[in-house]
């Protein structure tokens, strides 16, 4: 499976996903102008790997080593809400076809309506998520 690698703007994040290496992140800011350009490809991304896995192709993650997705926004609209909610869908396909995940929702302290927009999408897609405040 390719590594999917999308660089940073000043309004869209760093998205990162290398299977081998369980380096599964979406970082910065998500205010991107054509935001279907932007995550269209990492749904298609999403669902090959979902294909990989169940085919057996990657047999490296385990209870012990979960598929771990860090989930690092400093901000994000409303149009990337949906693609966000989006992946964790597939996320959940990934989890029920039997593979461990574990989506990491960092926010700061002091920001709990980053923390209630990840408790908002968690409750949306019926998984649990693992918030993490992040060091000052």
């Amino acid at each position: 499976m390719e590594i999917l690698k999308i660089e940073p703007t000043h309004i869209s994040p760093t998205i990162r996903f290398i299977p081998d290496l369980n380096d599964f992140l979406i970082s910065g800011m998500s205010a991107p102008e054509d935001v279907r350009a932007l995550y269209y490809p990492v749904i298609e991304w999403m669902d090959k790997f979902n294909s990989e896995l169940i085919s057996g192709n990657y047999k490296i993650f385990s209870e012990t080593n979960p598929m771990i997705l860090k989930i690092d926004l400093n901000y994000f609209n409303s149009a990337s809400a949906k693609f966000l909610l989006d992946i964790l869908l597939e996320l959940k396909k990934i989890r029920e076809s039997g593979t461990p995940v574990v989506v990491e929702w960092y926010y700061e302290e002091d920001d709990i309506d980053m923390k209630e927009a990840g408790e908002d999408l968690s409750e949306l897609v019926e998984m649990e998520l693992k918030y993490i405040i992040k060091p000052a």
